[in-house]
């Protein structure tokens, strides 16, 4: 029936977890070092590679320049290029 009232009540939505600021930028910041590390425990070989000094270049001056919300995709750009000299520093 169109008008009839249901006996159960109405579903309630699903309350997210929300984070403050402070706990978002301290998980990016937790993740900036732990990639920071593993920057620096590549190679010789991968230092004197130029994706080394831009690696850096993203983990510090382009990662604060940013706002929050665009961090993270500066830390992913970041974990993919420190992936790709520890690819290159197989073959050196």
């Amino acid at each position: 029936m169109p008008h009839r009232r249901s006996t159960s009540p109405p579903a309630k939505p699903r309350q997210r977890q929300v984070r403050n600021f402070r706990q978002r930028y301290d998980d990016l910041e937790a993740r900036r070092i732990e990639l920071v590390a593993r920057l620096h425990r590549l190679s010789e070989a991968a230092k004197l590679h130029p994706g080394y000094k831009r690696a850096l270049k993203l983990l510090n001056d382009t990662y604060r320049r940013e706002k929050l919300a665009q961090r993270l995709a500066v830390l992913q750009a970041a974990s993919w290029l420190i992936g790709l000299l520890e690819e290159l520093t197989i073959f050196i």
